[in-house]
């Protein structure tokens, strides 16, 4: 018996009968399947939340059943199944199991698909001839929008050698067009591996280019949500891309896969969208997890030492809290408890203080007595001239316009931040106040930092953090901050780092992330892009990250890589629109213009950060086009590319291996010595 069996072509007398006949069988199950998931959205739209109760339990029961029904929201252009597992028997288990993208039971509750996520289905990911798992043969199927086309048989329990499934192969390679699709159908072995990790193990991937580490991301994202439902309801899971292009091209992923109530966002969106142009050496400062104690200092150098004490006039009777007494209890509060509870703090222990004074005179005061002194103006005065109340903002403001106090708040915190990178740090034309500043994007994680010291940062269950060897030490303690309780999934490439503050260790990340036992894997086996143009890419790596190995490919893609020196642009988009997939343009940001009216003749569109286009043909700014992915990709000028920011052979290497297909070069300038070598 051959190692597959591919219908029609596999023998008549195969089992389970003819091709033809298995071929419709499965199509019939398939049908059964899609009128089994059809009903069950159907009982679920039939379910009221009326019965809860309150008004606040039913707006609660009825966004649950709300979800519970775009979660079982059918796709027809979608497989509702990949695959069959039949199994050897010996447990409770049964004899046949359908693996696809969520479950599926008849009105009698009888499984008809298992979810990818189940268990049982780790054997469609992991079982081969030496280890079958208990599996006597695995099913693929292939399919032409939804519907069921073809099936490969690859028989587990027989020992021998399997070949590279044909399925599998065209699966993998198909042109695409639009949001990028999950992988269910396609996870490998060492994908899984990552996918199924624990909730509590936090795993940083490093993915060379055209290795899956985004979808395992989110794959993985998926199965947790399956496997601990309840947990992360409650504390919920979040998505972090690069930018909104990126999020736009991966929203569908998780929808896809029954998980509809995932937060997807940007470092800027949860952050804060700030934008104040600002000199990269003055950024990298600012990234530096070096001012995280030097923010600590500057906020507690806002207490003033108390040199009077409290008085609290009640009736006739003066009640004195001695200035020592004071200090004492500011100085038992300073660095054991965050900014705004110890102010509270604060209040209340002046507070108990005065009641101790009224029971000493025979009173008898209670706890709302207490909260009344508290709230009162003599200790309110207090307060605000000991501990004021402050903003993020407020402190920033004034570390980064006083001199002397960031020296003050840097000597404090036995910083080594230099005299030059102290004066980098202070604005050349300082605001007129902190209401009125304009803030960067580096000055967002310092906020946000403060923000923390002055108010914990609520944690979620679980983070997922993609294109993270670009983030500054400041933007992953942020980050960190959100998963401080729970894990997380950390995605990325060290040969990508295209910004000023870029990583060149994983364990670094991992250790400003406050992540220090997460563990660091790799993937190196490429699956989109094919060999030839993945070669050309890595002959920058010598020059951008020396210390990692060069990818491979599965795809041999001869043909696949074009370099012409003066060639058209119009022209070279033109011979891509008459092939199938997608398209995208790649060129210098300065270019965008020229590129775009060089193409007016053909229909397309340029990127847009904000927003997802529907155009096959798209220009790209090459500063945008980290984590997409194109069938053919044309790539303009590289030796712009190269030199528009500091990083820019990082850049090109990013810009190169975005193509699943096709890789054309157009270039009149000369291009990196590296690529001619």
């Amino acid at each position: 018996m051959p190692a597959h069996q591919l219908a029609p072509d596999i023998p008549p007398d195969a089992p389970d009968g003819a091709p033809t006949d298995v071929l419709a069988s499965e199509q019939a199950h398939l049908a059964e399947s899609r009128a089994a998931l059809k009903a069950m959205r159907a009982h679920a739209q039939s379910l009221s939340a009326d019965a809860a109760g309150d008004w606040v339990s039913q707006q609660i029961l009825q966004s649950l059943l709300d979800q519970r029904v775009a979660a079982l929201a059918d796709h027809p252009d979608t497989p509702l199944f990949f695959g069959r597992l039949d199994r050897a028997g010996g447990d409770d288990l049964p004899g046949t199991i359908y693996v696809g993208r969520r479950h599926v039971h008849d009105g009698g509750s009888k499984p008809l698909v298992i979810d990818w996520r189940a268990p049982v289905s780790r054997a469609f990911y992991q079982a081969s001839p030496a280890d079958p798992m208990g599996v006597v043969r695995r099913r693929r199927f292939g399919y032409h929008g939804g519907a069921l086309t073809a099936f490969e048989d690859e028989p587990l329990g027989e020992g021998g050698e399997i070949g590279p499934s044909k399925i599998l192969t065209e699966e993998i390679e198909r042109p695409r067009t639009g949001p990028m699709r999950d992988i269910v159908a396609t996870i490998q072995p060492d994908q899984d591996e990552i996918v199924r990790a624990t909730l509590a193990q936090t795993v940083c991937v490093q993915g060379a280019p055209g290795t899956g580490k985004t979808a395992v991301g989110l794959h993985r994202a998926a199965y947790l949500l399956f496997t601990h439902r309840e947990r992360l309801a409650r504390s919920g899971v979040m998505i972090v891309g690069p930018n909104r292009a990126f999020l736009s091209y991966i929203s569908s992923v998780l929808p896809a896969l029954g998980e509809v109530k995932v937060d997807q966002t940007t470092v800027a969106g949860l952050l804060g969208e700030h934008a104040a142009p600002e000199d990269p050496l003055v950024a990298a400062v600012k990234g530096d997890a070096r001012m995280a104690p030097v923010l600590e200092s500057a906020l507690w150098l806002h207490i003033v030492k108390p040199e009077d004490g409290l008085v609290f006039t009640k009736g006739a009777y003066r009640h004195r809290v001695a200035d020592y007494e004071v200090r004492e209890i500011v100085a038992s509060l300073r660095g054991t408890t965050r900014y705004n509870p110890g102010r509270a703090a604060l209040a209340q222990r002046l507070a108990h203080m005065v009641l101790v004074r009224m029971e000493q005179r025979g009173e008898s005061p209670d706890d709302r007595v207490q909260d009344a002194v508290a709230r009162s103006k003599p200790v309110k005065q207090l307060v605000d001239a000991v501990w004021p109340k402050l903003t993020p903002e407020q402190v920033l403001f004034r570390l980064l316009s006083d001199p002397d106090f960031l020296g003050r708040a840097v000597k404090a915190a036995k910083s080594d931040l230099s005299p030059e990178e102290q004066e980098l740090l202070i604005w050349r034309k300082p605001y007129r106040s902190w209401k009125s500043a304009k803030w960067s994007a580096a000055d967002a994680a310092l906020l946000d930092e403060l923000g923390d010291l002055m108010e914990r940062t609520p944690s979620l269950g679980h983070l997922v953090v993609d294109e993270a060897q670009d983030l500054s030490e400041m933007q992953l303690r942020a980050l960190g901050r959100r998963c401080r309780n729970g894990s997380a999934t950390v995605l990325g490439d060290l040969a990508q780092g295209t910004t000023p503050w870029s990583t060149t260790s994983w364990e670094s990340v991992l250790r400003h992330l406050g992540q220090r036992e997460g563990e660091v894997t790799e993937l190196t086996l490429g699956f989109r892009v094919p060999r030839e143009v993945l070669d050309y890419a890595a002959r920058l790596l010598p020059s951008i990250a020396p210390a990692l190995a060069a990818p491979r490919s599965l795809r041999p893609g001869l043909g696949s890589l074009t370099v012409s020196k003066g060639g058209s642009v119009a022209r070279a988009a033109g011979e891509a629109l008459a092939k199938e997939g997608s398209i995208g343009v790649i060129v210098p940001d300065a270019l965008v213009d020229e590129v775009s009216r060089a193409l007016a003749e053909l229909p397309h569109a340029v990127l847009d950060p904000d927003a997802a286009q529907e155009h096959r043909l798209l220009i790209v700014p090459a500063t945008l086009a980290k984590g997409l992915e194109y069938d053919h990709v044309i790539v303009v000028e590289p030796a712009d590319i190269v030199a528009a920011e500091p990083r820019g052979l990082a850049r090109l290497y990013v810009v190169l291996t975005r193509a699943v297909t096709s890789l054309t070069v157009l270039h009149d300038k000369a291009l990196p010595a590296q690529l001619t070598a």
